[in-house]
């Protein structure tokens, strides 16, 4: 290690995107247990990063305190007097990379990830496609940490402990020792990667028939809808708008198993080493952005029916004709995923 004993960690994006830092920064402050961090993301995901004795979080408000250039400064300003050793960008947008410019000034060395642009461009093309794996975003976060001369070894990853289930949550779940409880997070930021609902209700309804049923959403209309599945179904229940993030990670701690989309809630429960399984349409897990450690429990649209798959690595990009890719992905193949993975 050079020297870095208190290391400024930027991440700034989706809640996907933070939740996937999560494993690194445990694994690398347990492998160096002098190294402190202070994680600089948005108010809301602070939950994510409770239990980690080595890591400070500080919040920031990119649409107010924060916003702009002059916010950005104050920012900078507000970080200073912290003094850090090191600063590792995660995010590495026009906001990030201004701020660790004024760090740079300092002469604090300053390290960012390198995103992989060309590759998955090349990986999404509609034209001379280069259909391969590319490397994972956590091992893409592990390489900024190492040229900061910070070791770290993502063969023995450490997650989250579980966490125990409050009497509250208790009772909106009607939790039972022992039971096997499977979360599924149907929804997604964008259409492309969303389970059709009605395939998914045939997952929930033959599930439930065997398991419990946690549901997870967010947003009035998904709620709505949750709301709407749990009442069709005995044994299953919606937890979407009905607590919050921190008791919702509680809840995902305890899982048998979670179905996810390519989307956040699949990289919570990985967390906490919780199988996950997860459902791709438009994108695909060779970008990088598969669930920590759950890279072979993925389920993929069909590439021979659909072949320009993945048209997208953030599933914002739609091909005309490939609105259905997802349904290549039986409700069959889903349920016996699950039932195989919690066996």
């Amino acid at each position: 290690m050079q020297n870095i004993k208190h290391l400024l960690v930027i991440r700034l994006s989706a809640m996907g995107d933070v939740a996937m830092t999560v494993p690194v920064i445990k694994t690398l402050t347990d492998q160096n247990p002098e190294l402190k961090l202070t994680i600089v993301s948005k108010s809301f995901l602070k939950p994510l990063f409770d239990d980690l004795d080595q890591v400070t979080f500080f919040a920031v408000d990119v649409k107010t305190k924060h916003k702009g250039l002059q916010g950005i400064y104050k920012l900078y300003k507000e970080l200073r007097p912290l003094k850090f050793d090191g600063v590792a960008d995660l995010h590495n947008v026009l906001r990030s990379k201004i701020l660790r410019f004024f760090f740079r000034l300092e002469g604090i060395e300053v390290c960012f990830i390198n995103k992989g642009r060309s590759e998955k461009k090349a990986l999404t093309a509609r034209k001379n496609k280069k259909f391969k794996r590319l490397i994972s975003t956590h091992q893409r976060y592990c390489e900024v940490f190492k040229r900061l001369g910070i070791p770290i070894d993502l063969k023995t990853p450490s997650f989250k402990e579980k966490k125990e289930i409050t009497e509250n949550l208790k009772d909106l779940i009607q939790y039972q020792p022992n039971e096997k409880m499977i979360g599924i997070a149907p929804f997604a930021a964008h259409e492309s990667k969303k389970y059709p609902l009605k395939l998914m209700e045939e997952v929930v309804n033959k599930l439930s028939k065997q398991h419990k049923i946690l549901l997870f959403g967010g947003g009035q209309q998904e709620i709505h809808l949750l709301n709407t599945l749990e009442e069709k179904n005995q044994n299953v229940f919606s937890v979407a708008g009905k607590i919050k993030l921190k008791d919702e990670l509680i809840i995902i701690s305890q899982l048998s198993a979670m179905v996810s989309m390519d989307s956040g809630n699949g990289h919570f429960s990985a967390l906490f080493g919780v199988p996950t399984i997860t459902l791709w349409g438009a994108t695909h897990p060779y970008a990088g952005f598969a669930p920590f450690g759950q890279e072979m429990n993925g389920l993929t649209a069909d590439r021979e029916q659909y072949p320009l798959l993945p048209t997208s690595i953030y599933g914002n990009k739609t091909i005309p004709g490939y609105e259905k890719a997802m349904e290549t992905i039986s409700p069959k193949t889903v349920i016996n995923k699950v039932l195989s993975t919690i066996a």
